[in-house]
């Protein structure tokens, strides 16, 4: 189902809106999230896929500059079909589309409307709570995302990349579908710079926040990896994998064909034990895994423990050209290290052996400092209706982003490595 979101300016007035992300169409989707990209980006053989395309530099000739697993048009219609983003969870989609109905969409933008704010990764919380408290109405609110992800990737979703009049169209058309729907906010949430930059010059505050990454200038393997750490960390990280793969641990990586539903079964089992203890209700059911596993197996990354033979553990990675990014984990037992060693260090290990520049390991997590993770700055604009509570949001968002600085500063001060990798580190 879509809707036209008619305004005064004429390409304001192209702007649709659709209650399904099938009614743009995969192509179409596509063509605007992942330009020059092909749907199997990798090809039929994921690693030397990727050896190759960081062989060559990193770069596809007519390409965005990096393909993301995430605005894909298999992951997010994996989420709707699955009915795991729908109206009844409180994330009705009203994704925007720039264009007339008998053209290909010069920009598309994934949005949600909600009446909740579980699954952002971005919190908000106290706001709503001092809206109400306030006599304001919260919710329902426009939140541009990918749903349950907090991975940084585009959100203003454009065909030519350096089309910033599509990009300025769509922030307009936001806050355009906020005012016509109710929505006292608009919140677009782990976003590229180019992004940020034209929300914010839409109005839009923006906000940071914290992440760890681990980035690889060049490793020639995890132990290339490990002599630029200090010894100490280095001897940990060393003791942590024999602890985690002791009394009989195995790990295994599967993607493409190798992802059977049965390996779902074990994941989703992980993925429900570690959740309701975590969270209390996962966010995803077992279809979306199935949807995913028949769609983009070739973007896919399961590492698996297995304890003679029986699965015991498992963390579910995403592959893009440039990251691998980390999203679950789950075990059905509790293993000192596992955690470490499957999400971390398994990781690290495959990203360095494919070439891939970084990975992304999800929100959270001062942990993952000492184990070779570096601080990096996340970013997000939001959009306030009302202009007395705007103002007060404006003035808070501006303390935080002196302490998340700060606070970055702290950090960089206190990493692992033992000299800076800005190349292939020298032997000890």
């Amino acid at each position: 189902m879509s809707r036209s979101l008619p305004s005064s300016s004429r390409s304001e007035a192209r702007l649709s809106v659709h209650t399904a992300i099938a009614g743009i169409g995969r192509a179409a989707w596509d063509d605007c999230a992942n330009p020059g990209w092909p749907a199997r980006p990798f090809g039929a053989d994921v690693d030397a896929g990727l050896r190759a395309l960081h062989a060559a530099g990193g770069s596809r000739a007519g390409s965005r500059s990096e393909y993301n697993p995430f605005v894909s048009f298999d992951f997010l219609s994996a989420l709707e079909a699955s009915g795991c983003v729908a109206a009844e969870t409180g994330w009705q989609p009203v994704h925007l589309a720039l264009g007339g109905s008998e053209e290909a969409p010069a920009a598309v933008m994934p949005a949600y409307m909600k009446s909740h704010s579980m699954g952002e990764y971005v919190f908000d919380h106290g706001w709503a709570d001092a809206y109400e408290r306030a006599g304001g109405r919260y919710y329902p609110k426009l939140q541009v995302s990918v749903p349950f992800t907090p991975a940084t990737g585009p959100r203003l979703l454009v065909r030519d990349r350096a089309d910033d009049h599509a990009r300025a169209a769509l922030a307009a058309g936001a806050t355009e579908l906020a005012r016509r729907n109710g929505a006292s906010s608009v919140h677009a949430t782990f976003l590229e710079p180019e992004d940020a930059a034209v929300l914010e010059g839409a109005g839009f505050l923006p906000r940071t926040d914290q992440q760890f990454h681990f980035d690889n200038p060049g490793y020639r393997d995890f132990d290339d990896f490990l002599d630029a750490l200090a010894s100490r960390k280095r001897k940990a990280i060393r003791k942590e994998r024999r602890e985690a793969l002791s009394s009989g641990i195995t790990v295994e990586h599967l993607t493409g064909a190798a992802l059977t539903e049965s390996a779902w079964d074990a994941f989703f089992a992980f993925y429900m034990d570690t959740g309701a203890r975590k969270w209390g209700r996962p966010y995803l059911n077992r279809e979306f895994f199935s949807r995913i596993g028949a769609a983009m197996a070739d973007r896919i990354l399961l590492v698996v423990a297995r304890r003679h033979g029986r699965p015991i553990a498992g963390a579910l990675n995403f592959i893009g050209s440039h990251a691998l990014y980390g999203r679950n984990w789950g075990a059905t037992e509790d293993v000192p290290f596992l955690h470490f060693e499957l999400c971390y260090y398994q990781a690290i290990e495959w990203a360095i052996a494919r070439g891939l520049p970084r990975v992304e390991a999800g929100a959270q997590g001062e942990h993952k400092l000492a184990r070779g993770y570096r601080p990096q700055t996340t970013h997000s604009a939001h959009l306030i209706l009302d202009p007395g509570f705007r103002r007060a949001v404006a003035d808070y968002l501006r303390r935080e982003r002196a302490h998340v600085a700060e606070e970055q500063e702290i950090l960089e001060e206190h990493l692992p490595f033992r000299h800076e990798p800005a190349g292939r580190p020298d032997a000890e």
